[in-house]
């Protein structure tokens, strides 16, 4: 499947009233830092609590006929996705994931009906698992970003920020397996080719930051992550995501955990919202002075609210993380 516009337009038709249209909000906050006006687009709002959602209902509403089991490898968003999509339609679950994943996370997926394997320390490592399972007759694996009707519904969120702010000049979007910002990336420059589409992630164990600097999939190690929902491998035989990245990207931005800390704090103290990580990772590089020479409107996605209510918890109030062998020391908010 070649994908093109109007794979994206034909999953909006798709997905219609089975997820969330989600809000575009000003922030008066980062329009006051960036000195631009800046927008939010809201992905907490979904159901499931992420924007993976999209492409998984999206991917769903076309497997094969006599599938009784959904499979993926995730680091929590997906997974949780195709659970919920799965449930919508009557068949069974099983979602693979390393031991990197939280267990807020897990909790969630299983809540939903879901069976889990966690397998091994790596997203690599739930993906071999998942493709094992998938051979099985009647199982279905659904890709977390390596998929055109996945990358098609990740897609469909920048149709919706340009229905509603036609003149964005500049996009902020998470990357982790490249499946969002492919999808809004091409989705983007198809209707206005002007627009600036700029990739963010964290500093340590970036794998498509890694690979598009290699200029070929390649491997990183996993860590621990404030943004662990961007963890994970691309795949050393990526079909898609890494092309469309490579092609429509035009900048990557690396954030530190210092700065996604930093980040939440001030979402959650300026917006009164709940974030992931993963969610910030383009509120902070505004405010670490990280966006140079930008033009606006400028728009980011908040993509999920999926977190750990106690590691939140400790964020917000100033208390030091531990991450892995990292410790990060905490800073209580200055606005």
């Amino acid at each position: 499947m070649d994908l093109t516009l109007a794979e994206i337009f034909a999953a909006q038709r798709t997905i219609s009233g089975k997820v969330t249209r989600t809000p575009l909000l000003p922030s008066r906050h980062l329009s006051e830092v960036a000195g631009l006006p800046f927008f939010l687009k809201m992905e907490t709002m979904q159901p499931t609590g992420a924007f993976k959602l999209r492409g998984a209902m999206n991917a769903a509403q076309k497997v094969p006929e006599g599938t009784h089991t959904l499979t993926c490898c995730s680091t929590g968003n997906h997974g949780r996705s195709v659970a919920f999509a799965a449930r919508k339609l009557g068949i069974k679950s099983v979602i693979c994931m390393s031991s990197l994943v939280p267990q807020a996370k897990i909790d969630g997926i299983k809540a939903l009906g879901a069976g889990i394997r966690i397998v091994g320390t790596s997203q690599d490592d739930a993906l071999a698992e998942c493709q094992t399972l998938a051979r099985e007759e009647g199982v279905s694996e659904i890709s977390p970003f390596d998929d055109p009707l996945v990358i098609a519904g990740q897609g469909t969120i920048g149709l919706e920020i340009l229905e509603d702010l036609p003149n964005v000049k500049t996009l902020l979007v998470p990357l982790s397996g490249g499946g969002l910002a492919a999808g809004v990336a091409l989705a983007a420059k198809s209707i206005n080719p002007a627009i600036r589409v700029i990739g963010l992630t964290m500093d340590r164990g970036a794998a498509m930051y890694a690979s598009l600097n290699a200029g070929r999939p390649v491997d990183i190690t996993e860590v621990e992550s404030l943004a662990d929902s961007l963890g994970g491998g691309i795949g050393l035989n990526n079909q898609r995501s890494f092309a469309l990245c490579k092609k429509f990207l035009d900048d990557v931005i690396l954030v530190s955990e210092e700065e996604i800390y930093q980040a939440m704090q001030m979402l959650y103290f300026e917006e009164a919202q709940v974030a992931e990580g993963a969610s910030v990772v383009g509120i902070a590089a505004c405010i670490a002075g990280k966006l140079p020479d930008l033009t606006g409107p400028i728009a980011t996605i908040v993509t999920g609210r999926n977190v750990d209510m106690r590691a939140f918890t400790n964020v917000i109030t100033g208390k030091d993380i531990i991450l892995g062998d990292y410790r990060l020391k905490g800073a209580a908010y200055v606005s």
